[in-house]
Order: structure tokens, then sequence, then C-alpha cells
């Protein structure tokens, strides 16, 4: 139990949520009240964690409703965010989240708490890579195991919850359970450049001589970039989102924080070459699109949006620039190789969280939970 009072678990306002989030060092962007705003196809909820009548945590929930039935799958993606670090009895917090959630409708919940287990550094990461007999990252030992994580995971197995099973790739479900971040804090920018790599120090400087010109666009921007976004997606094989999703999230961001979406733009001799969104919540970045044409890549434009990107991060007080998710193989034949062959340039570190967590609590509409997500 906690040393605390009983916990309890009701709807809070948006503007509670906000404030809340406020508080705290760093929340994941999908767990902001703006976040149901940009999944305008879902319905939502912002719910509070209380004790002793003191909010201390609080979950942005998307419910994804069966059709024709009045029956949901409840989703927190990278969330709830609670005091993790001082949970001891786990089922003292999430028992009323679910009791909750089952009034309201769901057939399943799933959840993924941005709680770290093990982390690889950047020297661990490049001996790997140059180990033949090395194919995943799972199975290099972590220069760092959160205990915080160890003992989350133990604990959602003993209350029945279920991880999914990884596509062998490492990716989990729907958010990455493997990302790739580095470390701002306490680092000058010329010894955040000076960690990169020599063909990533290269390229930036190449790009500089080239006259790559970035810029940070406005939701005028937005059709620009998309268009090259929509190209990246032709050549790279995978399903672009539309235009309107895009100005939903440029809206509903703007909306809650005028500094929460950056829009960048690399440009050379008035092409635009490449494009990218970061995101900025307390003192965490996340680069989260990237676009770029297949023409103009001899002038690495690529390298010159990160630096950008980078340089605005650390302006900004940001302790950590997070690229996001990579898959877990080592293999450089391996065609997913590509997600952290490039961000290991850097000299930025691997991280894995938890994963994502589902917990059934009707068992014939949980089938369902896939099909779902599939459509999110």
């Amino acid at each position: 139990m906690s040393a605390h009072g009983p916990v309890t678990v009701r709807p809070i306002t948006g503007a509670e949520h906000l404030a809340y989030a406020r508080t705290r060092p760093a929340v994941s962007f999908l767990q902001l009240p703006s976040w149901a705003g940009v999944k305008a196809d879902w319905r939502h909820q912002s719910l509070g964690w209380f004790e002793d009548g003191e909010l201390v945590g609080a979950g942005l929930v998307l419910l994804r409703q069966v059709p024709r039935l009045p029956r949901f799958l409840a989703y927190l993606p990278e969330g709830p965010d609670l005091p993790w670090e001082r949970i001891t009895d786990l089922g003292h917090w999430l028992d009323p989240l679910v009791t909750h959630l089952r009034r309201r409708g769901a057939f399943a919940v799933k959840m993924g708490p941005a709680v770290p287990v093990r982390r690889w550094e950047p020297a661990t990461l490049k001996a790997a890579v140059a180990d033949p007999q090395v194919t995943r990252l799972r199975e290099v030992p972590a220069d760092w195991t959160g205990p915080t994580g160890a003992h989350l995971t133990a604990e959602l197995q003993r209350l029945g919850w279920r991880r999914q099973a990884d596509t062998g790739a490492g990716f989990g479900d729907v958010q990455p359970r493997y990302v790739f971040q580095l470390a701002l804090a306490g680092r000058s920018l010329e010894q955040v450049f000076a960690g990169f790599n020599q063909l990533w120090r290269r390229n930036v400087r190449k790009a500089q001589k080239a006259d790559v010109e970035v810029s940070r666009g406005g939701y005028d921007d937005l059709p620009a970039f998309h268009e090259v976004y929509v190209e990246t997606a032709r050549r790279d094989g995978f399903t672009p989102r539309g235009l309107v999703y895009f100005q939903r999230m440029w809206h509903a961001m703007a909306a809650e924080d005028p500094d929460r979406l950056t829009l960048f733009l690399a440009r050379h001799e008035g092409r635009l070459l490449a494009a990218t969104t970061l995101v900025t919540v307390g003192d965490h970045a996340w680069y989260s699109y990237g676009a770029s044409t297949t023409e103009g890549r001899d002038v690495r434009p690529s390298n010159a949006v990160q630096w950008a990107m980078i340089e605005h991060a650390h302006a900004a007080g940001c302790a950590v620039y997070d690229l996001r998710g990579i898959s877990d193989t080592l293999d450089q034949n391996d065609p997913l190789f590509g997600l952290i062959g490039f961000k290991l340039g850097t000299g930025g570190y691997a991280q894995e969280y938890v994963g994502e967590w589902d917990l059934t609590l009707r068992p014939l509409l949980a089938r369902a939970v896939r099909a779902y997500l599939s459509r999110r």
C-alpha cells in the first residue's frame, strides 16, 4: 500500500491536466490535452490521480469505440504520468483506473508508461555494431539498468497485464519501445558537436559551406512540408498522413503553447530539400516528423536541419533531444539498421522503455484491439 492515503482516480479538466503537467520536468507530448485535439478520431478524457486530496498524477486516455456498441478500447500513449519511483504496490494505483474505465465501457486498456529500463552508451553501441556476432540490441549488456523500470515490469506482470510481443525488430506495438536520445544537459553546443562522429561533423560543415539555409516555418508552410513528406513516404514505402492531420496538430499544439511545435525547413538555392517538426515539453524535445527529397542529398540538408533542431533545443534549455524510435537490430545488412545507423552519428545513447501493456476487461471484444489500433 501507499505510505500516503488512498488513491482515487476521477476526470479532470484539460486546464487542470495542463497545469499539473507544467509542474513536471517533462511529460510526453502524447500525454498532454493537446494530443486529444490531434487524434480527432478518438474520444478522450483527462484523468487525475488524487492522494489525500492532492493531484499527484495525470493521464490522457484515448477511447476508440466499437462500431454500434457502447464499448471502447482505452489507450494511454506513453502514460500515465505517475510518481513511479515511489510506487511499491502498483495495484493501489492502477485498480482505480481500471475500475473507472470499466464503468466507462472499456473492453481493454492499453498503456505504455515512459519509464526507462535500460540504456546503452555510445561506446557500447559502436562496439556492438562492429561485432558481427551481435545482431540485436537486447543481446548487449546495458550500461545502465533502472530499478524503477524493472519493478514496474514485474508489477505489471503480477497484476495480469501483458506486454505486446514485438515484431522481431524491437518495435513493440504502437509507440516505440526503443528510442535514441542525445543528452544536452550540462554540455555546451561545442561539446555536443564534438560528440558527433566524423561523418556527422563533416556533413554538417558541408551543408554550411554549400549555404544550406535552415529556417523556422509557420502554419502556411505546412503544405510545402507535406509535399516533401509525401515524396519521402513514396520513396521509403510507408503510408503518409494527410495534410489535415498536420494542420490539426499545429492548431492543437499552438493553442496549448506557442512554442510546443516548431517546423524547420532546409533550403538550398531556393529549393526545399528537407523539413522536420520538433515538439518541446518542459526540458525534453522530440524530433517527431522528418521529410527529405531525393534531389539535393549531396549538400546534406538532413544533417543541417537536425543540427538546427539540436541548437534550438539547447537554447530552450532542454536536457534531452529525442530522436524517437529505433529498431533493435544491429545487423548492418538489415534494412532497418538505418534507423539507428543515422542517429548513432550524433553520439547519443539508446534507451529501452517498459513498453506497452494490455489488460483485457472483456475477452470477447479483446481481439478487436489490433484492428482498432490499425485505424489510429
